[in-house]
């Protein structure tokens, strides 16, 4: 090659190279950088996360001062102890809102039930695989007394165990046989199921008594809050054809109780709002009737629009005058269930020439929600236990 045929290649390969290629190559596209992460908060995992504690200040002696009604029941410590690992049924991270004001949801902070069952997962019913029961037998020699123990959870949470632990132990050690009943929730099967559960788990173990040293006639039914709602039905349906489900065997045995203790459960779903405005309990305690409400769960349809479901799920319906002996006992600050939803079935069983007792607690709302038990008191789980022997 002669040098001005140098020259002129060597001229050609720097005009390419400031053009940003040789010839034949391609040149890659020039990508758009990443955006930035968002700065914004992220809410933490509600599977890890502690619960919310209450957004007023709670004095440590709920038996002598009245709290307001919490968002939600805490444990005494909720801001240092972590939350217990919820029971089945129970979303992680504990109920929701709304398992305390707007919904009864019962989530005291009693102790916890920690005896072993005699017979755990019993099956008293094969129409779900709900349908099972835990047997907790005293020392010695049966058949012993029963009080078959409904969880509270709003309608929609909770399990068998959910047993009031302090309360629970002491039935033991009297010689009471304790059974902790799984029935199904309103994300299951609508009202009325659970009742049908209910009185379905009464027959079976009055059924199977010998098997397990029960006594088929001295049965109490126990409940907080929603169940306190259901072993209100158990004890006032007994003469009642609305809920026989032969399906859910033993069809030919009664499900009557002898006796019934209702702790704080609601009774008529439709005066729920109006009571707690009455007794001045905030907007947040009056959203019974709205149709995202447990109760509207619970029935299948919005309170508000379901009046007969209503009348169906109220104990007072089906008062006759052949019920069992009630107490009825309920703390005078509570705004999850106000005091009139509970009082109210107190009044119509004495209307009606009843047996009942009812206690009005001073300075505790929904449950033990305080460093002091009441419920679970000494001197209150006497007061259970002197009812049940005098009537059981």
């Amino acid at each position: 090659m002669s040098i001005p045929q140098t020259l002129a290649a060597v001229v050609l390969a720097l005009l390419l190279t400031a053009c940003g290629s040789a010839p034949g190559a391609t040149q890659a596209p020039t990508v758009p950088p990443a955006p930035a992460a968002p700065t914004q908060a992220v809410a933490p995992d509600a599977a890890t996360a502690a619960p919310v504690a209450p957004t007023q200040a709670v004095a440590p002696d709920a038996a002598t001062v009245a709290p307001a009604a919490p968002t939600q029941a805490v444990a005494p410590d909720a801001a240092t102890v972590a939350p217990a690992a919820p029971p089945a049924g129970m979303p992680a991270g504990g109920p929701p809102p709304g398992g305390g004001p707007g919904g009864p949801g019962g989530f005291g902070a009693g102790t916890s039930f920690t005896a072993t069952a005699a017979f755990a997962d019993v099956a008293y019913a094969a129409a779900s695989e709900t349908q099972k029961l835990d047997i907790y037998l005293p020392a010695g020699d049966g058949p012993f007394p029963v009080v078959v123990n409904y969880h509270a959870g709003g309608f929609k949470f909770g399990d068998k165990g959910m047993i009031p632990g302090a309360l629970g132990q002491a039935l033991l050690d009297a010689g009471y046989a304790v059974v902790g009943v799984n029935y199904r929730l309103s994300g299951e099967a609508p009202f009325p199921a659970a009742v049908l559960d209910a009185r379905a788990a009464v027959r079976f173990l009055r059924a199977n008594a010998a098997t397990y040293q029960l006594d088929p006639e001295r049965i109490a039914a126990f409940g907080q809050s929603a169940g306190g709602n259901i072993a209100a039905m158990v004890g006032t349906t007994a003469e009642s054809t609305s809920f026989d489900d032969a399906s859910l065997g033993n069809a030919e045995v009664s499900s009557a109780v002898q006796a019934v203790v209702n702790w704080f459960g609601p009774t008529d779903f439709g005066q729920m709002d109006a009571q707690a405005a009455a007794q001045g309990c905030a907007a947040s305690d009056q959203t019974h009737s709205e149709a995202t409400s447990f109760e509207s769960a619970y029935l299948g349809a919005p309170v508000a629009t379901a009046p007969e479901l209503v009348a169906q799920a109220n104990p007072i319906t089906y008062i006759d005058g052949s019920e069992p002996p009630f107490l009825i006992q309920k703390g005078d600050q509570d705004c999850t269930v106000a005091v009139e939803s509970t009082a109210m079935l107190a009044d119509a069983l004495q209307a009606a020439g009843l047996t009942v007792e009812y206690d009005l607690l001073v300075g505790v709302g929904h449950g033990d929600t305080g460093s002091t038990p009441v419920f679970e008191g000494e001197q209150n789980i006497q007061r259970v236990l002197t009812f049940l022997s005098t009537h059981l």
